[in-house]
């Protein structure tokens, strides 16, 4: 866990990158019926925005909200790391989820031009990301970024 706010900014542009460059994959590789390098290809051009727009709200809108539910209604002093760890990513996961099927729906609209669609895509968008992002939060994203970022900035090596 990241122990300063110079340490929490790395940390959370890494897991941004890594969560927003799957679930790219992820929903382009759904939208265009499978996994392909036309599918990657499709979700590295459209990375660039999304993964702004995700990092806009991670760190203006969800993360703080997350942060003080997760400490003030589900944590106790005593919870362990891993628990802080698994409790916050939950209570990020999910209205990041919110948000950015938000965004895809908004994506989707503009390329098809059909805006009366919207709230259905949208909709329909919340639980297929939900159904990938907790998970991929949770059994991969959360450990690969945690031990790459102690690996690059070990405690005590990125001052406050």
């Amino acid at each position: 866990m990241p122990q300063n706010k110079r340490e929490s900014m790395i940390f959370t542009v890494m897991m941004c990158f890594f969560m927003v460059l799957w679930m790219s994959i992820y929903n382009v590789s759904l939208h265009m019926k499978g996994l392909s390098l036309t599918s990657i290809k499709e979700a590295w051009t459209g990375f660039p925005i999304a993964f702004i727009v995700a990092l806009c709200c991670d760190l203006f809108i969800v993360s703080g909200a997350a942060k003080g539910f997760a400490f003030r209604y589900l944590l106790k002093a005593e919870s362990s790391n891993i628990q802080k760890a698994i409790t916050v990513s939950c209570c990020m996961v999910i209205p990041m989820v919110f948000i950015m099927s938000l965004y895809g729906a908004f994506e989707a609209c503009f390329q098809s031009g059909e805006w009366s669609k919207l709230a259905v895509i949208w909709m329909f968008n919340i639980p297929k990301n939900l159904i990938m992002a907790l998970p991929l939060q949770l059994l991969l994203a959360g450990p690969i970024i945690r031990r790459l970022f102690r690996k690059a900035f070990p405690v005590g090596k990125v001052l406050d």
